[in-house]
């Protein structure tokens, strides 16, 4: 990811905590709660996804992996795998 994206990003994330902490109607109904005598907070979470459009830059394009179409499964893996009830290959 280039640092100017990840500036825009943080950007992004920084005018979001903007609205909401300058937001009248979430300020009301936070006073209203420390009025009864609670302590309040307020966590939210956020997912920001992005993918780059057509035609940009092939520099930025995916790169594109050739696979064998093997899988190595370890000894962990089939352990995990049969306690959720899964078969692999020929298992019954």
């Amino acid at each position: 990811m280039d640092q100017d994206l990840k500036r825009l990003m943080k950007e992004l994330g920084e005018a979001i905590n903007q609205a909401v902490a300058e937001s009248a109607p979430i300020s009301d109904v936070m006073s209203r709660i420390r009025d009864r005598g609670h302590d309040v907070f307020l966590v939210l979470e956020a997912t920001i996804g992005f993918n780059q459009r057509e035609g940009a830059a092939e520099a930025n394009s995916p790169k594109e992996f050739k696979s064998s179409g093997e899988l190595e499964i370890t000894s962990q893996d089939l352990k995990f795998l049969r306690s959720m009830r899964i078969a692999v290959n020929d298992e019954k």
